[in-house]
């Protein structure tokens, strides 16, 4: 797989996004000089609270939008570039389908985007079905689907092209938890099949089973990264951070700490 280093599906570089008034004054930062590599076949994780930067982050690596300063290397070139987008799989947040077609209508138009031909559009299509379990509803118009079987077909249509990097914004959003398990699984899955994944939520519970690694996001800057498992070693520790209380607040909560321990 080719990477900006041979072994990084993505690097950002001062990856910065401000978002700028009706007069062109900056109002936002929603990613603050963001430094980020994500290795080859490795699952990673942005978690984080609405409004943390994440979907803002997922969007300016797939080209859609451009980053006030900064730049971002994605599979050895530029997420802008039609070449380095027919490489990415990308399921958003919301699965936007046509609900008249039905599951293997839905694969197979896709395919057709990507340009592929017959045989390998129905052998994918065959082979999608079966792996987010929804052979049995081939036939069936998406339209009635529930929302954890729209998000599966999701994940399939993100995956027609056999794409080296997928990106998952919310995989889990809006599902019982029956929907978020069939989801982690196929995480697993294709990681297991060496897929590069870069998934965004904000749940730790998503990104705990299926993440090698995460950073975790607020006000548009990395307040930790590492691995699950290092970010939660010291469970006798909590750390609070916010950029709206005042300097009185902040002394107030310290000798609420400090009395209380």
């Amino acid at each position: 797989m080719a990477a900006g280093n041979g072994q990084f599906v993505i690097e950002t570089f001062s990856l910065t996004k401000i978002f700028a008034d009706w007069w062109g004054r900056n109002r936002v930062v929603a990613v603050d000089n963001l430094n980020l590599k994500v290795r080859n076949n490795q699952v990673f994780g942005l978690l984080g609270p609405n409004g943390s930067g994440k979907t803002t982050i997922l969007k300016m690596l797939l080209g859609l939008l451009h980053p006030t300063k900064g730049r971002a290397v994605v599979l050895g070139g530029d997420g802008r570039d039609p070449k380095i987008t027919s490489q990415i799989g990308f399921l958003p947040e919301e699965s936007y389908l046509y609900s008249y077609l039905n599951a293997r209508e839905t694969l197979d138009f896709y395919g057709r985007l990507f340009g592929l031909n017959s045989r390998i559009r129905k052998a994918r299509v065959d082979a999608l079905l079966d792996m987010v379990g929804l052979a049995g509803m081939a036939n069936r118009p998406v339209g009635t689907f529930s929302k954890g079987m729209a998000r599966r077909i999701g994940l399939a249509q993100a995956l027609i092209n056999d794409p080296k990097l997928l990106i998952l914004d919310e995989p889990t959003s809006g599902l019982d938890p029956i929907g978020t398990r069939q989801i982690k699984d196929l995480i697993v899955e294709l990681a297991r099949r060496g897929k590069t994944v870069l998934l965004s939520s904000h749940l730790l519970a998503d990104a705990e089973e299926v993440c090698d690694r995460v950073v975790i996001l607020y006000g548009g800057l990395v307040q930790r990264e590492g691995s699950i498992e290092e970010l939660l070693e010291r469970k006798d520790k909590t750390q609070i951070t916010t950029n709206i209380l005042t300097e009185r607040a902040v002394e107030q909560i310290k000798r609420i700490i400090e009395k209380d321990g």
